[in-house]
């Protein structure tokens, strides 16, 4: 008989089922951690964050061995893209995460059947979407911006996707920089066109400022591209480096391939121009995270460096390297 997809899933749910049975009970609050278990954490998020996503589990699993929901969490977004659907592993640790209240991890238990092939539906309630619907919304109301921002993706769940851009639009006036960078995000996406047209650009780009100027660096890097579509290319090149030094990689990227070569693109400034410089930096993008993009604008750019100017890069490289705070491509919580 032929092994299907379908079937496959039945075997992985159903060799977990009885993992599922053996942790219900079990105490799901969340200690602190201890200096050793919160650096492991930390160490695995940014791991996690430069998408070095094998390394990251043993140091994730220090922390969420301890309790910690966050790594539980995070640990079943890196086997979920590992093994590029629900394994075993991401939903033992995705449950552990639920069970200890993350209403992300319950939207993911909430996909196809797996609550009921697993045996692992909530007690309370009908659904896993509806747990984390009863659990957010009480915390909203009150005033929680980040129970507001997952009530967006708790009520596209459950397929009411208005009520869902309403919490979202909230979190964003309530402070949020996640949201407001997401809600910024929607906006300028509203038409379906691709590029978005111009007034759409506009719209979003004081909800992208918003989070920009509150240090995120997501909504940094966003602005600078809204302000590029725009051909506002001083204040771009002002957001990008500000990215860049908050650690976003495409930040980094793109300020150091303009320092290379700055004909490559419109925003980069006439006194970018330091073909050394940009090399330093794109070597200690690819060193610290093996980008590819780093390591492509490195080939095609070879050409225009000596011997000696590498050399000298490459040393300086060492002052780009492990700076804080840590490189990322600043995952989304709850994407794809």
């Amino acid at each position: 008989m032929p092994c299907t997809r379908t079937m496959v899933f039945l075997l992985i749910v159903g060799l977990w089922a009885g993992t599922a049975q053996a942790n219900k009970g079990e105490d799901t609050t969340s200690p602190e951690l201890d200096a050793e278990q919160q650096q492991a954490k930390e160490e695995g998020m940014r791991l996690y964050g430069i998408r070095w996503r094998s390394v990251a589990i043993h140091h994730l699993e220090k922390a969420a061995e301890a309790g910690d929901v966050e790594s539980m969490y995070t640990l079943g977004e890196i086997y979920r893209f590992m093994d590029r659907g629900m394994s075993h592993e991401a939903i033992d640790w995705y449950h552990r995460a639920a069970e200890g209240g993350d209403p992300y991890a319950m939207l993911r238990l909430n996909w196809g059947m797996i609550c009921e092939l697993a045996d692992i539906c909530p007690e309370e309630h009908d659904t896993w979407a509806e747990m984390a619907l009863g659990q957010e919304l009480p915390k909203a109301e009150e005033g929680d911006p980040d129970a507001m921002l997952a009530l967006y993706s708790i009520y596209v769940a459950l397929e009411e996707v208005e009520e869902g851009r309403n919490w979202l639009r909230n979190a964003a006036r309530a402070g949020l920089p996640q949201a407001q960078d997401l809600w910024a995000s929607r906006i300028q996406e509203r038409s379906g066109e691709w590029p978005p047209p111009l007034e759409d650009v506009k719209a979003a780009e004081p909800w992208f400022r918003k989070a920009a100027e509150q240090g995120y660096a997501p909504g940094m890097y966003n602005l600078s591209l809204a302000l590029r579509d725009q051909e506002r290319y001083n204040e771009d090149w002002k957001w990008t480096k500000k990215s860049s030094r908050h650690g976003h990689i495409s930040g980094r990227l793109a300020v150091g391939w303009c320092y290379l070569d700055n004909t490559w693109a419109d925003f980069c400034p006439d006194d970018a121009d330091d073909t050394v410089k940009g090399w330093a930096i794109l070597h200690a993008v690819y060193e610290e995270t093996r980008d590819s993009t780093a390591e492509g604008i490195l080939g095609r750019e070879r050409d225009r460096m000596t011997e000696d100017e590498i050399a000298e890069a490459e040393e300086l490289a060492e002052e780009w390297l492990n700076r804080e705070p840590p490189l990322s491509y600043f995952p989304p919580k709850y994407g794809l």
